[in-house]
């Protein structure tokens, strides 16, 4: 799905109402649909049947007084929040207010407190607001931010800038985001994401015609994109058809990293798993699931493992390796002679950055930013997320003929002459040792199974971040570890066919 910024989804509607669209349907539709997406998250989440709509001046607050009406026709208990005259308001804000107050809505100028239970509705400000939210507004949006209720906020949160995602001041902290046609560049830049909430799209009748004509460097994935690209399966297919894969992880002190890298790549489809690790670790790599191959090597001797790896299907290399000196020798001789697909992660990366090795032809790498900047020999702070970083990490992917991906929130994936692939899915509770481990197994176990570096990387993360939102469903944000989210693979794949 393109993301695009707000003076070219305006451009767009543009073309709309020049082929005939009406503005007053389209605000019609989008309501219709804030109301249903309202009603199934009430319904969801078992909410009061209370909804408080924050109501602004422009067709932001139309949608909202329309999504309003829709709600009480439901039987809903609703209340508008209008703390500036409706005078001031546009011409179809001040048309469907009339409509909600003669449909029963109560329009209040303040509210000196939220109900107890029930939802909020942010529809102050479109995704043309830039800057700083002013009076009566700021205090509205700190008051409501501050209320324990859950917040979804019509197409943008107030506050927030739909370009540059820089918030300036107050702005609404939404649990969820209900956006009209296309995401906005903003939810994925600076501090977008920590505003957005879970991003729900609303169809408000802007034919794909339009939307075609929308360039865009950044693209979200979906379902819709995501699920052609899950490998087919044969009902004739053997394991090694299925896909077999090679990892080579672990260290005394780092076995879990290995553990969990190669137990995700067994969870996540490949027909057979052999982890190679540095002898003499046995007996710490005795949790790891029965299925797995377990071969020890020496790391001055890699015969057999690079005859391994010529049978493999996938490579993946990194995970709890260390950075010994011993560790070194082994990347420096043995990645210049992969020919296989490979996933490249944790402390493989970090020698990466000191050290000038020969990779894979189709290499994926996955540095959280502050591995990138070290990839990137950057002495400066991580950055937020910012065009001019997404493209340093693009030049950086032309450069190496590789495949990133750039973990946080969210995730991209980046290659060369590709747009930027924001990744939607995820929670904040998967920001945990480990979870990274289990994302290396995962890409690497659709690597194996046929995907190319860029589908298995898109795949992968979208997979990654929906089963760690079940996971967190059942174990809170604050509880989840890494092995819950591998224990959620099979949620997550059913999720998208």
């Amino acid at each position: 799905m393109k993301v695009v910024t707000p003076q070219q989804m305006s451009e767009l509607e543009s073309l709309a109402y020049k082929d005939g669209a009406s503005e007053s349907e389209f605000m019609e539709e989008a309501g219709s649909g804030i109301a249903l997406l309202i009603q199934e998250y009430v319904e969801q989440y078992g909410i009061d049947r209370t909804v408080v709509f924050l109501c602004g001046k422009g067709n932001n607050a139309g949608d909202a007084y329309v999504a309003g009406l829709h709600l009480l026709q439901l039987e809903y208990e609703v209340i508008a929040i209008q703390p500036t005259s409706i005078s001031e308001g546009s011409r179809l804000c001040k048309q469907n207010h009339e409509r909600f107050v003669h449909g029963g809505g109560r329009v209040l100028e303040n509210l000196s407190e939220f109900p107890p239970n029930g939802v909020i509705v942010d529809g102050i400000f479109g995704t043309g607001f830039h800057g700083t939210v002013s009076e009566p507004y700021s205090s509205l949006i700190k008051a409501a931010n501050e209320s324990g209720l859950p917040i979804l906020a019509i197409d943008i949160p107030s506050g927030l800038d739909g370009e540059t995602g820089i918030v300036k001041g107050e702005a609404i902290i939404a649990a969820a985001t209900a956006f009209l046609g296309l995401p906005k560049q903003g939810f994925f830049l600076n501090d977008g994401w920590d505003y957005t909430g879970k991003l729900r799209y609303v169809d408000f009748g802007l034919e794909d015609k339009h939307v075609e004509k929308a360039t865009s460097d950044i693209f979200m994935l979906s379902e819709d994109y995501i699920e052609p690209l899950l490998p087919k399966i044969k009902r004739s297919r053997h394991k090694y058809q299925a896909g077999y894969a090679v990892g080579v992880a672990g260290s005394s002190l780092m076995p879990g990293a290995a553990i969990l890298s190669s137990t995700a790549c067994l969870r996540g489809g490949a027909g057979i798993i052999r982890l190679f690790y540095p002898e003499g670790m046995r007996q710490e790599l005795s949790a790891g699931p029965y299925e797995l191959i377990f071969n020890p090597f020496s790391l001055g001797d890699h015969k057999e493992l690079l005859t391994q790896i010529a049978r493999a299907a996938a490579v993946f290399v990194g995970p709890g390796l260390g950075l010994a000196e011993e560790t070194r020798a082994l990347l420096r001789q043995l990645l210049p002679l992969i020919e296989k697909p490979c996933v490249i992660d944790a402390d493989a990366l970090t020698i990466l950055a000191e050290e000038n090795i020969p990779l894979p032809p189709q290499t994926v790498l996955t540095p959280h930013h502050g591995e990138m900047m070290r990839l990137l020999h950057s002495t400066e702070k991580p950055p937020k997320i910012s065009l001019d970083f997404l493209n340093r990490c693009r030049n950086y992917a032309s450069e190496k003929k590789v495949t990133l991906v750039l973990k946080g929130a969210p995730t991209f994936v980046i290659q060369k002459d590709s747009p930027f692939y924001a990744n939607p899915t995820g929670d904040p509770g998967m920001a945990t040792a480990g979870s990274g481990d289990v994302l290396t197994g995962l890409i690497a176990a659709l690597l194996a199974q046929g995907c190319s570096p860029l589908n298995a990387a898109c795949l992968g993360v979208f997979l990654h971040g929906r089963a760690g939102e079940y996971a967190a469903e059942d174990m809170t944000s604050y509880c989840l570890s890494a092995s819950d989210i591998i224990y959620r693979f099979p949620e997550a794949f059913k999720s998208i066919f």
